[in-house]
């Protein structure tokens, strides 16, 4: 396994890069996602910021909510120990008392029954990593709280994971596709194919689609889950990873393309998920040396580290798609907290993890969000 530390530290050296990187990507743009001639960017639901009368829902700060949290874990059964931070002793509580708050706009509070009435048999499903796990996990108990009688299913396989509100027809889905293209296995071993996306079958026939990628493109070593990567006809043992990033994720918008039908099926895309291993990256004079012990979110709406280059990755794909997909931008409002991560806390990794989130925690203001975009 590799060291959360360690990720960090490629995640630094991947902003050193990224300048000339993201020129390269403007070049190669072109290419690689076709766009009609009168077809406009402003014709894309890019993130959808303004969702109403000027609101912009990812720009704001954190304030103290004595209401919150929305649930406890320990009436939520489908948490992961490695999510359950209070479980496997976490002594602070005050990371639990912090609502969103949006400068424009107020933010609905998530109402499980109404969800649950909306997409009355219809199936939700997540596709990603286990940051798309922390967002799943936490939708399940966000709704298991509005209706806690209510007769639920719950499967959890490696690759295709499921709950299942029984009264109303809902299933929320989660298939595990780390990097969204497919790994194959060959006689030189396994290959990470920037340009495949068979796995894509498993997402048809779904009413929502929320995706998330990237952490896993960090990855080397033995926590590597590939050994050779494919881009076209070129194989090699490597190649710049945010580069490889972007071909992957142009892979995967289009088959957006190719595969959706916005009657049918509404796209999300979860923002970059931050880690928080560098303290300088918060505090220019910072005592700590990455979340353990933070036990308060960042004041403010800015984040002193700024933007980490792979979200600027994210915005160019998702710019140039002719479906409309929403980007649930949860980069910034994430940075600011600090202190939500399950750090020495968590019951399924040693060491301090500083990229998961505990729950009750952060992850459930992406699902608030998620349900704004729906009911605004």
């Amino acid at each position: 396994m590799v060291s959360f530390w360690y990720r960090g530290l490629i995640s630094k050296a991947l902003s050193v890069v990224a300048p000339l990187l993201l020129l390269l990507l403007d070049c190669a743009a072109a290419s690689e996602v076709a766009v009609p001639n009168n077809f406009s960017s402003s014709n894309i639901i890019r993130s959808r910021d303004i969702i109403s009368s000027g609101c912009n829902l990812f720009q704001g700060k954190w304030v103290v909510d004595s209401s919150y949290p929305l649930y406890e874990s320990s009436t939520c059964p489908f948490i992961d120990p490695e999510f359950d931070c209070i479980k496997f002793g976490r002594p602070d509580k005050q990371y639990l008392k912090f609502s969103w708050k949006p400068d424009s706009c107020n933010l609905p509070r998530f109402n499980g029954v109404d969800f649950l009435k909306r997409w009355s048999g219809k199936k939700i499903m997540f596709v990603g990593d286990s940051l798309s796990l922390n967002q799943w996990q936490s939708l399940a108990c966000m709704i298991h709280a509005s209706v806690p009688n209510s007769k639920t299913t719950y499967v959890r396989l490696e690759s295709l994971s499921s709950v299942t509100f029984q009264d109303y027809g809902v299933s929320l889905l989660l298939y595990r596709s780390p990097y969204l293209v497919d790994i194959t296995r060959e006689k030189i071993g396994r290959v990470l194919k920037l340009d495949s996306i068979q796995q894509g079958n498993a997402w048809k026939g779904m009413d929502m689609l929320i995706f998330n990628t990237w952490h896993w493109w960090t990855h080397k070593g033995n926590a590597q889950s590939w050994d050779y990567i494919q881009d076209g006809s070129t194989i090699s043992k490597d190649m710049n990873r945010l580069m490889a990033f972007y071909k992957g994720l142009t892979t995967w918008a289009r088959w957006v393309d190719l595969n959706i039908d916005p009657a049918k099926t509404k796209v999300f895309f979860q923002g970059i998920s931050p880690t928080h291993y560098q303290g300088r990256d918060w505090q220019s004079a910072s005592s700590s040396k990455n979340c353990n012990g933070e036990q308060l979110p960042l004041t403010g709406s800015t984040y002193p580290g700024g933007v980490p280059p792979e979200v600027e990755v994210v915005s160019r794909v998702i710019n140039r798609i002719k479906k409309p997909v929403f980007l649930l931008d949860i980069t910034t409002l994430s940075q600011l907290r600090k202190d939500a991560h399950p750090s020495a806390y968590s019951g399924d990794h040693s060491g301090v993890d500083c990229s998961h989130w505990c729950l009750p925690g952060l992850p459930d203001t992406w699902n608030q969000l998620l349900y704004a975009a729906l009911v605004m």
